[in-house]
């Protein structure tokens, strides 16, 4: 190790010293369920094979654990109270100011009058009668900057929160290699648990005791799923029926309830209750009868027929107590009940969240199975363990039948319940009810028994009635291994056939006991009794059915076996005919014997289970018989006498459920041999029916473990930890067999190879997420202990123990490292599908393993590694040392590398499993050492080392292999990758580092040498890294462990020579240095400096999804978390010393600025950041990013969607940027470093750095803030949809563009807007769960108001510390700035971070520092502020301002001291007061234009707070400062007045527009303030989705610009002031500059803005013309770039050119395509009557709306708008056109008349006015016609129809800045037009739109039909055939009308003409279901051709005289009344 520094040994001892024992191992009690372990009986020797289970079974736990560990990760445990330790951030976005409750003030609508000269900006509000806010103390009372800058520094320290990360949320876990999980602790395996409560069975009457048995059944599995649970409900009366029989009754048989496990829930399992009673005579229906047709409260008569009953039921009792008869069974679907009461639970109570979770849980650790029929039902019933506790209710109670009593008949009755709810064979049921309760199990209850009657925890004080566990039989397999001893046997009787038999014999019962021997005295208490009776019985009878030779049984016979068997124990079953009527001969006895018959339990040492069918022997049992089954039973003397001639006549069933007892052919052979082998044992050996000599014994035993892994699965897993203990034994046992020493390591370790595989493969068993197989990980973690060491062997055959001499090992003979590296390659040429396939001869890896041998010296035999960081390396002198000196770990590695074929490649590809095993044994083998003797690298012996070195680099190259050849089996490499960086990780705290290092840079090389594709290399080494990094003792190992000897070359070529050895070491010594990932460092601190230039190397990559990157981020990140949180670190100076370790990340973050991207969750528009809610999403305009650039005059439009564009380094090649999320783990580890070096230490490196990387800092710090910005606490219910996103990047766009540009207001704007996008987090999280302040979930519902005040008090703090650092950082630059070359940029770029951060929502802590920071600027550098930067003073006083609003008092107080401080500086120092004035006023109109829920009574206060200090500030008294500060206050006081007007209107726009646009005429003499507010209504049009309005507002600014450009610059390209924009408009004459005498552009602080520049006039050019494009106004940009392309062209800007034409192309396109199809504004007259509209009254206006806008949608929103103004019963809508009268109105009413005007044109503008947008574009005049009769009434009939045409002329012309505008002139037409005329102008107008329709190039078939049914249809009222019937029907009387009548009639000919034509045209147009329309329309057009025809051939024959000639042809005739025709309609 490196010479430590002095100060570094005590930070050593700081951060804990390497202990010398990091692993303990200690043994860990078992927990156990019952007060006592379940151990076989006492007194008893056992077998080898029990002992061993039992013991495992009782054992303590073995665990390695780490003594430090949890320094890093478990600490968020303690961070689970955080939130209350926390102070709470006031954010103004979550405060709610005391006078919420603001009502919606009426407008008061007479405040506007037309006297435009009077700017309405008169202050009417005295600020002196406010109270002023308190002031900031101490604002003057510094006497130095230095004494400024502590102050300021001690204020922002205190109260600061320590750990960063505590706060922030934990990365998602995904990528959480470094965290093994530890698995589960072994427990005996329970499903989910029920408790089923009896709480009644009733009959309707009660006279004998009755006997319940509860168990289930699970009917889609065909099977019983639970032992059976026997109860009783009788009364004492009853009970004391049967004292005879049971004397003495256990406390262990009263339980009432029974808790029942099911593992597989399936919807079809049911609780069955069988019934029984006592034998009685009679059948079962007549014991029922009874039941059915008595009742118990009825006449006297039923009760002496009860009594006798009763009378009849105690004698049977007393006499045949004890035999049972069926009686009745009822059945209930426990899933039904379940689901039903979890539906009906409401989830909001916090237990049952918790239950569910731990349900969950626990389903996880279960060794689920795969297959489909389980998988689909964890969804249904997840809930099973967290249901309502429900009561049933069970009132169908059926009557057993006789015949039908066994399990299939049962199950059959069942699926006939499932499908009809009741059995099919109608069996009848017996009234009564049985009530249970039912609840899930969460604890154990008190007094509770285990299956085999041990009390289990907690057990209960005094004596309850017990509940009692109910065992499982689960549906299918259950893989959880045996972790408690269980040795039962279930005997099921259940069928016996006496039908043959000739004799009386039909009540039939069988006694079952449990013999040790044949003497009747040998039979054993070891059967479980039922209830209310003894709690185990010597015998035990089956109930009895009533007269039936071959009964079925449904007994069940629970037997607790003993642990010690022998051939002589039985089961003997004795059957028996009973008397149920006692005869008068015979005595007390009714048993009458029929015969016996017998099974013994053990069968060649094996338990004998299954179906058996016995034989019955009559008379007597014969000698020995329970030697013999009774099948084979030899022959007797004399003969035995056998029922039917020894038939099987017996069916039974048996079952064991045992942890002894394998059954298993496989398991039970190995387990036998072992046991042979330990001694004891006689040979030859018995194993079944096989004898096995000694000289075979290891053939045998060979075999057999060959044979384990293909025992079945379920029996394995049970007995896996035997299986494996006993396998590593035998690996290290010395096997002497026969005088010969086996040889049996080899084969053990290659069984256990095929078995870690065989579990591995399987698809019932679950793996971790790194893939290990459960089962082995809690064997490793819990189970596993050294095997004994060996021991020398007892004399088999009396040879003596072979004396090995061989140096290690005795069962191989040590190879050299020369062969076994050739062992080596022999196996990988193996083929890897079939090891007996030889492979090619040499491989390219081969060769890499060759190399890397020879490299290392293996070669050499007699070289030994002992080099690797000392020589002097005392090695102990190994003589011949004994066989038992063989450690396991040593035989466990050799066996590694020795192995070949497909074992080896099982033992690298689960390579965990044996890392892990070395690893314990290791540990095991370090706790038994004599630690002070032996010096750590002197724990192991060299050739263990070499063994290690060969395996990790045979492990690397496996790994380089797969990703190089098998790219599938990617993932297979990861784990494998994981499991050697784990490896690794555990011997740095086992062996000696050096040697440890050196293999980790074996690693790194090895892995660079393989030709392997970038992005896998660093996502593989990352992740090896990570694991390294996260090892306990990794601070030490990196600060203080370094050495030049073992620094590797950079493991990734590709980067380390881009800086290697360029630059001298001395360089490299300065600060720059230290914040560079130089070669220098990586030597220095190894594992840093990898994991460091992983990171770069990854940042500077491309990679699919960023993946690599986030990986190498999270690596990083997690890291320095667990750095943050650790206890060792909580000294600053340790921090310190923790941060320099990562200074080069700084480097690299800064450098990645291009790819970081982070998102915004609103649009910052006002101070509250509000987002406006937008109803249409879609056609949100998207804004042109150059144009929003070219305002800013940004020279690189390049930004992109979420780039933030370096604006110092754009970097040439394609970045690919990182997620958002990603990025704020990157900046959040920045901050960390920041936060915790060395201060004095950045402040020297920013002095020396250089600007463009100062810049690159400064503009880090922006995304910083950006990045943390707090949420409020609404964000979490916010989702990130693609249309959210459109638009409000649409909106932050428009605010960039227009109305901040790209100042430093706009740098906060340079990112695009969309939502903070969180990743859906997974649902299981692996680790931390409950640790987290933060659920991982973005699911609103799922958290209560609790959690969500929680989430935002830490995201609340966490926004406001990282700001703070920010802060800090900024602080720090600017007090290194005197030292600094370039001081006026950098004090620049600190401002615009500065007021980037005020931009965001802040907490008031965070402000208060900011805003004195600020001030400390002002006070140091204003002269700098005020001279050079004019822009950001600008932003500066807007932010200020807009904070002077704000409703939090303290950031009111702190923005006023701030202003005013700006104020006075500005006046006394800078002589610059105007400049200030001038943007104030500019900032507060622009504030107060845009934000629609600005609070004015604030900002009064504040500007009375201002004038406060003023008059306050007694060094300044006799200046002129106080009277001018004055004046700026009354000024903007005044415009505050005008805005509350303006909000007096929010709700009524037109009126809002009005407004808006006065406050902009009065500032006419102030073009900077006139352009603030054009902009103002720009927004405001865009908000409401005018946009062709916001581009004229941005026209006029434009011209307003252009008119001061010219008089500032003569250039010919410019505009010549507005006249130039006339062709757009004519209203923007208006702009025109006011006589040069009033004001001239060069006074000071007038049009200074960044708009009054070229870049800004096309800025602004651009937007209009965006805006006129998204209005469809395609041919007005055309005329905006005209302007544009000029000042283009002169500037040589082609690239703004090209897109400038493409634009315009793609404008004339739309015109093309869109054609016809445009729609325009449709335009209403509106005018208001009555003196409550103020100066409204009597005015009218014409109002434009959206394209089609009907009259009644206009109608309904001012009628809604002004009757909530005015009242809703005094506002009256007018709904003709007739001119209003004024004396006829009601004075106390207000009217209002709307009617739908067209634009109106006269035939000269005809000319000019050809297109559609023409007709539509610089509109002022318009016509609207008013239909009236001679009547007075405005309608009539045809005949009696007159209309008025009324013109009226607008002030200004359409479109304009508003959208309505006052009529200035309104003429009448001369003549009004008669009836005929009205008609003539009707008919026209139809002809005119159905030639229309049927003559374009594309028609519109339903415009057509359309016109068509208006034409020809039939039933069309005052249709055209009315109207001809009514003036063509006769010729008129008076001679002045006939022109008309035949104006008509020739207009009818053409209209019928064009009818035909459009007929004709639909017929091509029709799709196949029209015809019959057609054929309808054809019909109606022929039958109004033939009504019109008379009419229309009638001549008036005066006119006609002079023109017909009679010898024309009437073709010609024809031609000229065509011709005619036309001129007339021309006329």
């Amino acid at each position: 190790m490196s010479q430590l520094q002095s100060g570094d040994l005590a930070l050593m001892q700081e951060l804990g010293d390497f202990p010398d024992d990091e692993l303990k191992v200690e043994q860990v009690d078992k927990d156990c369920r019952t007060v006592r372990f379940s151990v076989p009986e006492e007194g008893v020797e056992l077998e080898p094979h029990v002992r061993d289970c039992v013991k495992s079974y009782i054992q303590p736990w073995l665990v390695v654990s780490r003594r430090c560990q949890g320094n890093g990760w478990s600490v968020y445990s303690e961070r689970a109270g955080l939130h209350k330790l926390l102070l709470k951030q006031t954010f103004e976005s979550d405060f709610q100011p005391q006078n919420q409750q603001k009502t919606v003030k009426s407008p008061t609508l007479a405040v506007l009058n037309d006297d435009s000269g009077r700017t309405l900006t008169s202050s009417d509000f005295n600020l002196r009668c406010l109270n002023p806010d308190q002031r900031v103390g101490g604002l003057l009372a510094f006497s130095s900057h230095e004494e400024l800058d502590h102050f300021n520094q001690e204020a922002r320290l205190g109260n600061r929160h320590l750990e960063l990360f505590a706060l922030y949320p934990p990365a998602d876990e995904e990528e959480a290699v470094e965290i093994r999980p530890i698995p589960d602790c072994p427990k005996e395996h329970t499903g989910d648990r029920i408790l089923i409560r009896c709480q009644a069975i009733k009959f309707e009457i009660d006279i004998e005791p009755i006997f319940a048995t509860m168990a289930l059944y699970d009917l889609k599995e065909k099977k019983k799923i639970s032992e059976n649970f026997y109860c009783d409900l009788n009364s004492e009366q009853f009970r004391n029926f049967l004292k005879p029989q049971t004397p003495h009754v256990d406390q262990s048989t009263l339980a009432r309830s029974a808790i029942f496990s099911v593992t597989y829930p399936s919807p079809d399992i049911y609780l069955v209750i069988k019934i029984e009673k006592v034998l009685q005579q009679g059948e079962i229906g007549d014991c029922a009868d009874p039941y059915m047709t008595l009742r118990e409260c009825e006449s006297a008569k039923n009760k002496d027929k009860l009594e006798k009953l009763r009378g009849q039921a105690e004698a049977f009792c007393h006499r045949l107590g004890r035999y049972r008869m069926p009686f009745a069974w009822a059945t209930v679907n426990v899933m039904e009940v379940i689901s039903t009461a979890a539906i009906e639970r409401d989830f909001t109570d916090s237990d049952s969240i918790r239950v569910k979770s731990s349900s969950i849980d626990r389903k996880a650790q279960l060794p689920r199975r795969n297959s489909e029929r389980f998988s689909t039902l964890d969804d249904q019933f997840c809930n099973i363990s967290s249901f309502k506790p429900a009561t049933i209710t069970i009132s169908t109670i059926f009557k057993q039948e006789g015949d039908r009593l066994s399990d299939e008949d049962l199950l059959k009755f069942l699926a006939d319940i499932k499908k009809n709810s009741t059995p099919q064979r109608r069996i009848k049921t017996i009234p009564g009810c049985i009530k249970l309760d039912m609840s899930p199990v969460q604890d154990t209850p008190l007094g509770c028994l285990s299956t085999e009657l041990i009390p289990l925890i907690p057990p209960a004080e005094k004596t309850i009635r017990p509940v009692k566990e109910v065992l499982e039989f689960p549906s299918s397999e259950v893989y959880v291994p045996h972790s408690i001893y269980r040795n039962m046997l279930f005997i099921y009787p259940q069928r016996l056939n006496f039908v043959n038999r000739l004799t009386s014999a039909r009540n039939i019962t069988i006694k079952i006991q449990f013999m040790r021997g044949e003497d009747p005295s040998c039979s054993q208490k070891v059967i479980f009794g039922k209830s209310s009776g003894a709690e185990f019985l010597t015998e035990v009878y089956t109930p009895v059915t009533y007269h039936n030779k071959s009964p079925d049984f449904y007994e069940e016979v629970k037997i607790a076996l003993p642990a010690f068997l022998t051939e002589r124990h039985h089961l003997l079953f004795t059957f028996y005919h009973i008397s149920c009527q006692q005869k008068q001969n015979q005595s007390g006895n009714c048993e009458t014997l029929i015969g016996y018959s017998w099974l013994p339990i053990l069968n060649n040492d094996r338990l004998q289970t299954g179906q058996f069918c016995l034989p019955i022997v009559l008379e007597r049992l014969p000698m020995n018989y329970s030697l013999h089954t009774p099948e084979k039973l030899p022959p007797q003397v004399p003969p035995v006498k056998w029922m039917e001639s020894h038939k099987g006549l017996f069916n039974l069933e048996i079952q064991a459920v045992s942890s002894v007892h394998t059954q298993d052919n496989h398991l039970e052979r190995f387990f036998t041999l072992c046991h042979a082998l330990e001694g004891g044992a006689t040979f030859p050996l018995r194993v079944r029916e096989e004898k096995i000599p000694e000289n075979k014994l290891e053939h045998e035993l060979k075999l057999s473990i060959v044979s384990l892994s293909s025992s079945n699965l379920e029996p394995l897993v049970l007995f896996l930890h035997l299986v494996l203990d006993k396998l590593f034994t035998l690996i290290m046992q010395p096997m002497v067999i026969a005088g010969q020493t086996a040889n049996l390591a080899q084969i053990a370790f290659e069984s256990v190879v095929s078995i870690v595989n065989s579990l591995h493969i399987s698809q019932e068993l679950i793996r971790d997420q790194q893939g290990r197989n459960s089962l082995l990980a809690t064997y490793l973690y819990w189970v596993f202990s050294l095997p004994d060491p060996p021991r020398d062997m007892p004399h088999i055959n009396s040879t003596s123990v072979i004396n090995s001499t061989e140096s290690r090992y005795s069962t191989i003979g040590r190879a050299t490292a020369t062969t076994v590296g050739n062992m080596l390659l022999q196996s990988r040429i193996r083929s890897s599908s079939n090891p007996d396939i030889p492979g090619p001869h040499s491989s390219a890896e081969d060769a890499e393993v060759k190399n890397i041998l020879s490299a290392k010296g293996l070669n050499h035999p007699g070289c030994r590694m002992s080099t690797y960081l000392d020589v002097n390396n005392h090695q102990i002198p190994s003589g011949n040392t004994r066989p038992s000196n063989r450690k396991f770990h040593e035989e466990l590695a050799l066996q590694m590398v020795v192995s070949a074929g497909v074992c080896r490649e099982n033992v690298y590809k689960y390579a965990w499993f044996f890392f892990e095993l070395l690893v314990k044994s290791m540990a095991q083998h370090v706790s038994q050492l004599d630690r002070h003797s032996v010096p750590r690298r002197n724990r192991f012996s060299d050739r263990f080392k070499d063994d290690i070195t060969t395996i990790v680099l045979v492990v690397t190259a496996e790994i380089g292999t797969i990703l190089v050849k098998q790219q599938k089996e990617v993932e297979q490499a990861e784990k494998v990758n994981i499991s050697l960086a784990f490896f690794l990780y555990d011997l740095l705290s086992l062996m000696d580092r050096g040697f440890v290092f050196q293999l980790v840079k074996n690693y790194c090389n090895q892995m660079s040498a393989k030709n392997i594709p970038m992005p896998t290399l660093i996502s593989m080494r990352l992740e090896f890294l990570r694991i390294l990094c996260s090892h306990e003792h990794y601070l030490n190992l990196s600060l203080f462990f370094s050495s030049q000897s073992f620094a590797t070359a950079s493991p990734c070529p590709s980067i380390s020579s881009q800086g290697s050895g360029s630059c001298s070491f001395q360089e490299q010594q300065t600060i720059l240095g230290l914040f560079e990932l130089s070669q220098d460092f990586k030597h220095q601190h190894y594992l840093t400096g990898l994991l460091l230039t992983e990171l770069s190397a990854a940042l500077d990559m491309e990679s699919e999804g960023g993946k690599v990157q986030r990986k190498a981020i999270n690596a990083i990140y997690s890291l320095l978390c667990s750095h943050d949180l650790d206890h060792r670190c909580i000294k600053p100076e340790v921090r310190a010393k923790v941060a320099t370790l990562y200074l080069p990340l700084v480097g690299i973050v800064i450098d990645s600025t291009n790819y970081l991207d982070f998102t915004v969750s609103d649009t910052r528009g006002g101070k509250n950041k509000t987002a406006i809610p937008d109803d249409d999403l879609e056609n949100v305009p998207p804004i042109n990013q150059s144009v929003a650039l070219a305002i800013a005059g940004n020279p690189f439009n390049t930004l992109g969607r979420n780039v933030l564009v370096s604006m110092v380094s754009m970097q040439g090649k394609s970045v690919a940027t990182l997620a958002a999320d990603t990025s704020r783990h990157l900046l959040v580890c920045f901050l960390w470093v920041m936060k915790n070096a060395d201060k004095n230490l950045i402040q020297r490196w920013t002095i020396e750095m250089p600007p463009s990387q100062l810049n690159k800092l400064l503009e880090l710090l922006t995304i910083c803030v950006s990045c943390f910005e707090y949420r409020g606490k609404q964000c979490s219910d916010k989702v990130s949809t693609q249309a959210l996103q459109k638009s409000q990047q649409a909106k932050l766009q428009l605010e960039e563009a227009l109305l901040r540009g790209m100042g430093a207001r706009g740098e906060m704007m340079k990112r695009v807007g969309g939502m903070d996008r969180t990743p859906g987090q997974r649902e299981n999280l692996r680790w931390r769960k409950d640790l987290t302040q933060w659920r991982q979930t973005n699911d609103k519902q799922d958290k209560t108001k609790a959690e969500l005040d929680q989430e935002a008090l830490i995201s609340g703090n966490l926004a406001t510390e990282t700001n703070l650092i920010v802060l800090d950082l900024l602080e720090t630059i600017v007090q290194a700035v005197p030292l600094a070359e370039c001081k006026d940029s950098v004090v620049g770029g600190v401002l615009k971070v500065l007021l980037h951060s005020l931009t965001c929502n802040q907490s008031t802590l965070f402000l208060s520092h900011t805003f004195s920071t600020l001030r400390a600027l002002v006070v140091k550098f204003g002269d700098l502020l005020f001279e050079e930067e004019a822009e950001q003073c600008a932003d500066l006083c807007q932010k200020v301002l807009q904070y002077c609003s704000s409703h939090v008092d303290k950031n009111r107080s702190q923005a006023c001291a701030t202003l005013y401080l700006i104020m006075r500086y500005s006046y006394s120092n800078a002589s610059n007061f105007s400049r200030v004035k001038m943007q104030v006023t500019m900032s507060l109109a622009s504030l107060v234009g845009k934000s629609s829920d600005f609070q004015e009574e604030y900002l009064r206060r504040s500007l009375r707070t201002i004038l406060a200090y003023a008059e306050e500030d007694t060094e300044m008294q006799n200046t002129q400062l106080p009277s001018q500060v004055d004046e700026l206050l009354r000024n903007l006081n005044s415009i505050l007045s005008d805005t509350v007007k303006m909000r007096e209107f929010q709700e009524d726009p037109e009126m809002l527009m009005d407004l808006m646009y006065r406050i902009a005429k009065g500032y006419q003499t102030s073009p900077d303030l006139r352009l603030t507010w054009l902009q103002n209504m720009a927004e405001k049009h865009i908000n409401r989705k005018c946009y062709t309005e916001s581009a004229m507002c941005l026209i006029h600014a434009a011209a307003l610009v252009a008119e001061y450009l010219s008089m500032l610059e003569d250039h010919k390209y410019l505009p010549v002031g507005s006249v130039t924009f006339q062709n757009i408009s004519p209203n923007v004459l208006e702009e025109s500059a006011v006589s040069d005498d009033i004001l001239s552009p060069d006074e000071d602080g007038v049009c200074s803005g960044r708009y009054f520049t070229e870049s800004g006039l096309v800025g602004l050019l651009e937007q209009a013309a965006e805006l006129f494009s998204n209005g469809g106004l395609y041919e007005a940009v055309n005329d905006v770039y005209k302007i544009i392309i000029p000042i283009l062209e002169a500037h040589r800007d082609f690239r703004k050119l090209a897109s400038t034409h493409d634009k315009l192309q793609k404008a004339f396109d739309t015109v093309i395509q869109k054609g016809h199809k445009r729609m325009f504004g449709t335009y209403f007259r509106v005018g208001f009557y009555g003196a409550q509209f103020g100066d409204l009254d009597e005015r009218e206006f014409i109002y434009k709306e959206p394209g089609i806008t009907h009259l009644p949608e206009i109608s309904h929103r001012l009628e809604n708008f002004y009757s909530q103004c005015i009242g809703d019963d005094t506002l009256v809508m007018i709904k003709d056109s007739t001119p209003v009268d004024r004396k006829q109105l009601n004075p106390n009413k207000a009217y209002i008349q709307i009617t739908y005007v067209e634009p109106y044109f006269d035939d000269y503008e005809m000319k000019d006015r050809l297109t559609n947008f023409e007709k539509n574009f610089n509109l002022r005049r318009f016509m609207y016609t008013t239909p009236f009769t001679k009547s007075g009434r405005p309608r009539g009939e045809l005949q009696e129809q007159y209309k008025r045409k009324t013109i009226l002329t607008t002030m200004h012309a359409f479109p304009y800045v508003k959208t309505r505008i006052n009529v200035i002139q309104k003429e009448e037409v001369k003549f009004d037009l008669t009836p005929i005329e009205v008609a003539i102008e009707d008919m026209q107008k139809k002809t005119r739109e159905l030639a229309v329709a049927t003559h374009r190039e594309q028609p519109d078939a339903k415009m057509l039909q359309m016109l068509l049914q208006g034409s020809v249809g039939t039933t069309v009222n005052q249709g055209p055939l009315e109207v001809a019937q009514v003036f063509l029907n006769e010729i008129p009387a008076d001679p002045k009308l006939f022109r008309h009548h035949n104006k008509l009639r020739l207009c009818f000919k053409e209209f019928i003409m064009r009818c035909g034509e459009a007929v004709e045209k639909n017929k091509h147009l029709i799709t196949l279901d029209q015809k019959e329309y057609q054929l309808e329309l054809k019909k109606n057009y022929n039958r109004l051709r033939e009504s019109l025809r008379p009419m229309l051939e009638r001549k008036i024959p005066e006119l006609y005289k002079p023109i017909i000639r009679p010898q024309l042809q009437n073709r010609d005739s024809f031609k000229r009344l065509s011709f005619r025709r036309a001129q007339e309609d021309n006329s």
